[in-house]
């Protein structure tokens, strides 16, 4: 069993991670020899015979944690490099290097090493104790102890410039637990980096402790550097724990808020003051909603914000914050053939009629036919488009095949029916809104709606199953067939094309049933698909319908 143990461990020690030491291979804590470094990103991959295709599934990224504090970790800060610079807190300590420089009467200048005694040892000098000394005072020690030997003409100048190495061990609820190398002045942040960060599942961010031996040091709050940038500094020594703790209580804040995140707590309860406070309204927010499960029941209570002093949070709360307004003005937007202002703000409810009063209209403005556009429609237009489309797909794939011959028809037209619906849903309706100059008191607008004035033309244009679409000139008296054929008439046969007329206005009619055209007027000439199912042939034809009408575009297979 133990050569088998050796075994595994030969196996495994090449794949693990570079900065993860294990635990029973430290030189320090067995007296076993080195082991070779693993540079990460540069271990062995074993070349395989294998006919099959070995190449690893591609990752997926997993979801981003809604717990404050994940993002701390969610960049490389594991991967930089340990830290060259020493706050003048910093407290000198064993085996660090000392830059020693003197010059004048008396020459000199090296790194020296603080020995076991905490001392360094300077020619013509002699023991100097510096470990306990705060980094910011090391010059002015090391000065005052030359002094005491070289009065006069000669300076001195100190500084630490590499601090001992140091492993630490960081364990509890993090990725990767183990025992991780650095330097003494290397932040709690850079250990706990590179041992993957807080386990986004069960970890906390408010609850981590560091401790040398069996006593605490520190208690750590990061929830105290995200939103404070307060991070006490911690200087570390060979053996020192970092433990993170398991996640405390939890709150859920979402809505109009800038920080929408689940926060952790340590008590039993938390101010609803504080949990707005780390989660940040937005200026438009006025009321709170707190659902709380009690059992088997789940309560909610709705508060204005201006209440939520003296109110609690309880473990599992979710507090949702909402902006209750109510519109008193709406504007809507004015386009096409005017001399006025491209907005106009109109009292809530205000209608068709009571805006065209405001338009400064011009010599060509085609007031008899203008549009209105919404939102709202277009987005119901989008809905009902895709709904057709995806019983369309369906009766596709559905349809039945007596023979294998016809099954292979029947695929083929699955995929081009498949190619045409991708076209399709790429399609984005105008939300255009057909008025009627008899009822636009009773056409009320809603905020963000667009008014289009056309401008007078002379032209009819023609697109579609045509020869050459072009637009051609009105002329009185002429009757679709007539516009068709100045332009080379039908690419098929008259029977299998169908033709809808689109006035300015957005109306739209069967061509069979206009006599004559008006300036402004659009032919759309319409493909006609056909297949052995009937209603696959509906439904596209049903589709290339709408999708003129919507967006006065012509879809063809």
């Amino acid at each position: 069993m133990k050569l088998f143990n050796t075994f595994v461990l030969a196996l495994t020690l090449p794949l693990a991670q570079a900065q993860a030491i294990s635990l029973t291979a430290d030189p320090s804590l067995t007296g076993a020899a080195p082991l070779p470094q693993v540079i990460s990103g540069q271990t062995a991959q074993p070349k395989s015979n294998s006919q099959f295709d070995d190449t690893p599934a591609p990752v997926v990224p997993a979801p981003a944690s809604r717990m404050f504090g994940a993002q701390i970790f969610s960049g490389t800060g594991g991967n930089s490099a340990s830290s060259i610079g020493f706050n003048p807190g910093y407290v000198i300590g064993l085996g660090d290097q000392i830059q020693v420089r003197l010059w004048g009467a008396f020459n000199f200048e090296g790194s020296l090493a603080v020995d076991p005694k905490g001392n360094i040892f300077l020619p013509n000098v002699g023991p100097m104790k510096v470990a306990g000394t705060p980094n910011g005072q090391l010059n002015s020690l090391v000065t005052s102890k030359v002094k005491e030997v070289y009065q006069a003409n000669v300076n001195v100048y100190a500084s630490l410039v590499q601090a001992q190495p140091v492993k630490v061990f960081v364990t509890g609820y993090v990725n990767n637990p183990g025992l991780y190398g650095g330097v003494a002045s290397d932040s709690l942040l850079s250990y706990l980096s590179k041992a993957g960060g807080v386990d986004t599942e069960r970890g906390s961010y408010v609850d981590i402790e560091v401790k040398r031996g069996n006593r605490v040091r520190s208690h750590i709050n990061l929830y105290d550097f995200l939103l404070n940038g307060n991070l006490s500094l911690s200087q570390f020594a060979d053996g020192d724990v970092i433990v993170v703790g398991p996640r405390q209580h939890t709150v859920s804040v979402q809505g109009e808020v800038f920080n929408s995140y689940d926060f952790e707590f340590r008590d039993g309860t938390l101010p609803v003051s504080e949990a707005l406070s780390w989660a940040r309204p937005k200026p438009g927010a006025t009321h709170m909603t707190i659902i709380r499960q009690q059992g088997t029941v789940k309560r909610s209570e709705y508060y204005p914000l201006s209440q939520a002093g003296g109110r609690f949070l309880q473990d599992g709360d979710q507090l949702i914050v909402s902006a209750d307004r109510y519109a008193g003005t709406i504007q809507v937007r004015i386009e096409g053939a005017h001399s006025g202002e491209h907005a106009v703000v109109l009292p809530y409810g205000a209608t068709m009629r009571q805006v065209l009063a405001q338009i400064r209209t011009n010599s060509m403005s085609q007031l008899n036919a203008i549009q209105l556009f919404r939102r709202s429609v277009a987005e119901r237009q989008k809905e009902m488009l895709n709904l057709s489309l995806q019983k369309l797909e369906e009766a596709s794939l559905s349809a039945q095949s007596a023979t294998s011959e016809e099954a292979n028809l029947r695929m083929q037209e699955a995929q081009l029916i498949s190619r045409f619906v991708a076209k399709a849903r790429n399609v984005v309706p105008k939300g255009a809104v057909v008025l009627n100059e008899s009822n636009l008191d009773q056409v009320i607008l809603e905020d963000g709606d667009i008014i289009n004035i056309p401008e007078r033309t002379s032209l009819v244009m023609v697109h579609g199953e045509v020869l050459f679409p072009n637009a051609v000139a009105w002329q009185k008296g002429l009757s679709p067939e007539d516009y068709i054929a100045k332009v080379g008439g039908f690419t098929q046969k008259k029977g299998n094309a169908k033709v809808i007329v689109i006035h300015q206005n957005g109306e739209a009619d069967d061509a069979d049933n206009v006599d004559t055209l008006q300036p402004g007027d659009e032919l759309m000439v319409l493909p006609k698909f056909e297949s052995k199912s009937i209603e696959v042939t509906r439904g596209i034809s049903t589709i290339i319908y709408q999708i003129a009408v919507a967006a006065k575009v012509i879809l063809t297979l």
